[in-house]
């Protein structure tokens, strides 16, 4: 039997509109542990924003970060898979597309998101992507 994304994706997401602030969704992603929000606009899907994308796109570039929002920092196209997208499409569009992280969207309503880290976990449990995306953070 052939898993789909809905069977690995995480469903605890956070979602924060397109005007929050770097500085509040950075503290957002610190507090909860996440390296990831789902951005909205007006209720709609618009991308997501990592906390490498703030730093590249907004800390590197000289941005002032305490005017910044998500929106500076999200990425112009969403990418992203439905729930029974299988684990191998999932992969292959991570690798044609250059991302690490995709959001699972049902009915135009982001319902999960799955990582290079949950797939690796899944598919080769004893890689060493799987044993780092395992392991407890760095505190």
């Amino acid at each position: 039997m052939t898993q789909t994304v809905q069977d690995v994706m995480t469903t605890e997401l956070v979602l924060c509109d397109s005007s929050t602030s770097l500085t509040d969704a950075a503290r957002m992603m610190r507090d909860r542990d996440i390296g990831d929000v789902l951005v909205t606009d007006g209720g709609e899907l618009r991308g997501i924003v990592t906390d490498r994308d703030i730093v590249v796109r907004c800390v590197a570039e000289g941005s002032d970060i305490s005017q910044s929002t998500l929106a500076d920092a999200c990425s112009a196209e969403l990418i992203s898979i439905a729930p029974d997208t299988s684990l191998d499409e999932a992969a292959q569009v991570m690798r044609d597309r250059a991302v690490r992280r995709l959001p699972v969207v049902d009915n135009g309503q982001a319902v999960g998101i799955v990582s290079l880290g949950d797939l690796a976990i899944e598919r080769d449990p004893n890689s060493a992507l799987a044993d780092i995306s395992a392991a407890q953070p760095n505190t």
